[in-house]
């Protein structure tokens, strides 16, 4: 394991929010190596002894648990202020942590990764088995993405560069896997001839607010979609890995990445929908809505397909918004109804099919429905009602955070739950499609009302999120 954490903006929200506390909590847990140290670079001017006191005020899980682990990360980091933009600069500061193998996290605009790769190859910082974390998103488009990836090999080959989806850290994320592989009744049922559709759903409350700019330049198709949500697709559609390695799993996900079908301007209108919220309430809360004089959308609802003989006609629609009126993360899987149906209550078409529910976040749960009789009286025993079972995990276990196990896995060189170059490339290539079909259709950047979920148009992608009345549906 590597003992050298060389930091790029550290002094931004993701540092302070979650990497530090992330060190903190593996420093305590002695997961760490006994001389571990951190490079910390920012553009903002302290000295060590400043930085240690500015972290000291915005590192909110300092508590008296952690109190001592956390100033044990302080007294083992080092700050320097810098231009990321000036390789040459970076080059001349960080040479000096040339002596052992480290790991540069860059967690960093896109546009400073080729200089921050050029002044940590000048340093020697590059060299094998050093290796390289980035945060996303890996460009804005097909092409910028495949000029970062050239970047990036100029400076070190593939095997130890990390690309960063926080998502694949999540334990909850982690248990699909688990699902799919390690159940034959799932895996026997995970195919077009019993599935009826597949619902992806991360729906936020919180808003927009601090990254107007950002979002204005992103909006939720790149933002969500591009990374998180077809990482989530991808889990969940790729065919069973020869194994858990890295290469194994990557393999299999970069071709149904590479088997969507891309979306045409003829279809852009009924597969899919953007929106983007205005004044509403939210939690209980007025908020404002998000204005920007670009069609920037806050809200996106799209129908996927996978051309490939396990997923061929099953729908994969996808949803994701901004101030949403509750918080989740979860997947619903659909099944067909049964060839022919037995029973007089209820008639046929008034029976639910059966559906398996997996909630990621806030809390943990699986949820199978099925229909059965057992709330019968038993002179009405063949009438059916849909019965839940219920695998919640109360209470919900205490989990790392999932930049604690990333940082673990990138100071060991595990790759597995680290996102390939040629997955980012075929992600980009699915979601250029949707943004160029946009573009001819004029697809319009519907409004709704923050608290909602999302424009009215949007209710047929949400048949399993909510009902009739806008709550959460059973």
């Amino acid at each position: 394991m590597h003992d050298t954490l060389l930091l790029f903006g550290a002094t931004g929200d993701l540092a302070t929010r979650y990497l530090f506390p992330s060190l903190t909590h593996l420093l305590r847990d002695r997961l760490l190596p006994p001389d571990f140290r951190v490079v910390a670079v920012g553009r903002t001017e302290h000295d060590d002894a400043g930085f240690r006191d500015w972290l000291r005020e915005r590192v909110s899980d300092a508590d008296s648990r952690d109190g001592a682990a956390f100033e044990d990360l302080l007294a083992r980091t080092r700050y320097h202020a810098l231009d990321l933009q000036d390789a040459d600069a970076i080059s001349a500061a960080l040479a000096q942590y040339a002596d052992r193998p480290s790991v540069s996290y860059l967690s960093t605009p896109p546009n400073l990764f080729a200089p921050a790769c050029r002044g940590l190859k000048q340093a020697g910082l590059l060299e094998d088995p050093s290796r390289l974390v980035l945060e996303k998103p890996i460009g804005h488009d097909l092409a910028s993405a495949r000029e970062i990836n050239a970047t990036l090999k100029a400076s070190l080959d593939e095997s130890r560069i990390f690309r960063i989806d926080h998502y694949l850290g999540k334990a909850p994320v982690q248990n699909l896997l688990a699902l799919r592989f390690g159940n034959t009744l799932l895996e026997a049922v995970w195919q077009h001839r019993w599935i009826e559709s597949v619902d992806i759903v991360v729906a936020e409350t919180a808003g927009v607010d601090g990254r107007e700019g950002y979002y204005a330049g992103y909006g939720a198709l790149r933002d969500m979609v591009q990374n998180h949500m077809l990482q989530l697709l991808a889990l969940i559609a790729m065919e069973p890995p020869a194994s858990l390695d890295a290469d194994s799993v990557r393999d299999e996900k970069r071709k149904v990445l590479r088997a969507l079908r891309p979306m045409s301007a003829d279809s852009a209108g009924v597969d899919s929908v953007r929106g983007r919220y205005g004044d509403g309430v939210v939690e209980g809360t007025g908020v404002k809505g998000f204005k920007h004089e670009r069609e920037v959308e806050t809200f996106v609802a799209l129908r996927a397909y996978i051309d490939n003989w396990r997923w061929s006609g099953v729908p994969f629609r996808l949803v994701t918004g901004k101030r949403m009126p509750s918080r989740a993360t979860e997947v619903v899987v659909t099944f067909k109804p049964v060839s022919h149906w037995l029973f007089d209550r209820p008639r046929s078409e008034q029976a639910l099919p059966d559906r398996l529910r997996m909630r990621l976040q806030p809390e943990e749960a699986i949820e199978l429905r099925l229909m059965g009789s057992l709330a019968a009286p038993e002179w009405g025993a063949t009438e059916l009602q849909p019965l839940s079972l219920d695998l919640a995990m109360s209470p919900t276990p205490k989990r790392r955070i999932a930049y604690e196990r990333l940082m673990i896995d990138a100071l060991k060189g595990d790759q597995t739950l680290f996102v390939r170059d040629d997955e980012v490339e075929a992600a980009w290539r699915w979601i250029d499609s949707v943004s160029e079909a946009w573009a001819t259709a004029g697809t319009p950047v519907e409004d709704y009302p923050a608290g909602s979920w999302g424009p009215s148009t949007a209710a047929s992608f949400l048949p399993n999120v909510i009902s009739g009345n806008g709550k959460r549906g059973a």
